[in-house]
């Protein structure tokens, strides 16, 4: 009954992207099984002026990524915030917008005049419908979220919603009461900010909301966010195939013991071990790894990260990439190295490869199957998505020369194991097997490999 109530039936082409009706781990977009996977910028796209859309998208096409997160304008950083130079969410001093109008009043705390929460930027919505439309003609999905909370009082210090930025006496509280339903007149103002977000991507089939940004930080409550979610599919009433609404639960990993029946898609940061996914697959939802970082610059943490969440059946992978910046929006920008995470070309060219391996599967039909592996060595990991009998997409986390066995039917098997970094086929055969366990034997690798097994 639960899944009938998340999971929307096949529906045309024009419809939201969707859980998958067959396996609710993953999407339907238009009218394909879908897994997202990407590598984006930090969520400034829409709210920073000197950011351009177009270079920006046309990168993520062209590494053949489908997503991109962009944060709805309702929260703002100051420049060195978290120490990320060039970030897309700290605009220069009067290039920020968001979805309420500045006054008449000067004495908003970066620079420019107040805000009036009472009526809209409908140069906001123009950018944040056009950002949406290029995107759409790429075939990528936006995740636009609504909120998020406030780390410090450097970024509430900056917000709309503070009494002291803007006209309407709204706000006057610290910075961990916005996300509660202590105040009726700041509720009533994310109310119709969350209205108007909603209604004017109605007709965008390859958007979701996300009700707020690590809402486990700043005070944020579950009953503000249930509210959220009510008001986003209150927001939709009548229309024929909402869009889907994720949380963002933690970081790393929770069990999610009473899920809200309007969320369809949980988040996670950080989600490395992906424990979340199989903690969660019960559920009913997909999972995903919606920003990673803080585990230095290079490459190899996060292409692992990748690797690991998806092949442990997640639905979603969102690298944060800090090469994508309001200068550099092709994502060539050469970040120092105490930037808090990684990106860059070379990182998109392998996170493609992860892309090619998935979709060379039917992965609807596959489950998580790290069951049928054995004698792996000490200090490896394998992780195994399977259609049992037909079809296995396995990566190997280590050095294991001497290989490992899986548990197959009996029958004809091609073997092929896939180089990471480059996705050429390093080595291949083909195997009779009787039955139980078939060892194989990668070749010579670095860090890690993944294998493709088929039956004939």
């Amino acid at each position: 009954m639960l899944t009938s109530l998340l999971v929307a039936a096949a529906l045309p082409a024009a419809a939201p992207i969707s859980l998958h009706p067959d396996n609710p781990r993953y999407f339907l977009f238009r009218g394909a099984p879908t897994v997202l996977i990407t590598s984006a910028e930090h969520y400034g796209a829409v709210l920073n002026l000197d950011f351009q859309a177009e270079p920006y998208l046309d990168e993520l096409a062209a590494d053949g990524f489908n997503l991109t997160r962009v944060f709805g304008g309702s929260y703002v950083e100051h420049y060195g915030a978290f120490n990320i130079t060039q970030n897309t969410l700290a605009p220069a001093p009067g290039r920020f917008i968001c979805p309420w109008a500045r006054s008449d009043q000067p004495g908003y705390a970066a620079e420019g005049n107040r805000f009036d929460l009472t009526k809209w930027d409908e140069d906001y919505f123009a950018r944040l419908r056009r950002f949406c439309e290029l995107a759409s003609e790429r075939g990528i999905v936006v995740e636009v979220v609504l909120f998020c909370p406030f780390y410090g009082d450097e970024q509430w210090n900056l917000s709309p919603m503070k009494a002291s930025n803007n006209v309407n006496g709204i706000g006057d509280m610290g910075r961990e009461e916005p996300y509660t339903m202590k105040d009726a007149a700041l509720l009533a103002v994310q109310d119709a900010m969350t209205v108007r977000v909603v209604q004017s991507l109605r007709d965008f089939d390859n958007v979701y909301f996300e009700i707020c940004n690590e809402p486990y930080f700043g005070g944020v409550t579950l009953e503000w966010q249930a509210h959220i979610a009510s008001v986003i599919d209150g927001a939709e009433r009548g229309m024929a195939a909402k869009h889907l609404i994720a949380q963002n639960i933690a970081n790393g990993s929770a069990k999610v013991d009473n899920p809200d029946p309007l969320v369809s898609l949980l988040n996670f940061h950080y989600a490395s071990p992906p424990t979340a996914v199989a903690e969660n697959a019960h559920l009913g939802r997909a999972i995903g790894f919606d920003e990673t970082g803080f585990r230095g610059t290079a490459d190899l943490p996060y292409r692992k990260d990748g690797w690991h969440f998806i092949l442990a059946g997640g639905g979603l992978y969102n690298h944060l990439d800090y090469s994508f910046t309001a200068q550099h929006p092709d994502g060539t920008y050469q970040f120092p190295e105490k930037q808090p995470g990684g990106g860059g070309k070379t990182l998109r060219a392998a996170l493609r490869v992860l892309r090619d391996f998935v979709n060379g599967f039917d992965f609807v039909r596959m489950e998580p199957s790290n069951e049928i592996v054995g004698g792996v060595p000490e200090g490896v990991v394998v992780r195994v998505l399977a259609q049992q009998g037909a079809a296995y997409a396995v990566y190997v986390d280590g050095k294991a020369p001497g290989g490992f066995t899986l548990d197959l039917p009996k029958g004809t098997y091609r073997v092929e194991w896939v180089d990471v970094m480059t996705g050429s086929v390093a080595a291949s055969h083909r195997v009779e097997h009787g039955g139980g366990a078939c060892r194989v034997k990668p070749p010579a690798y670095s860090d890690d490999i993944a294998l493709r097994v088929v039956r004939d």
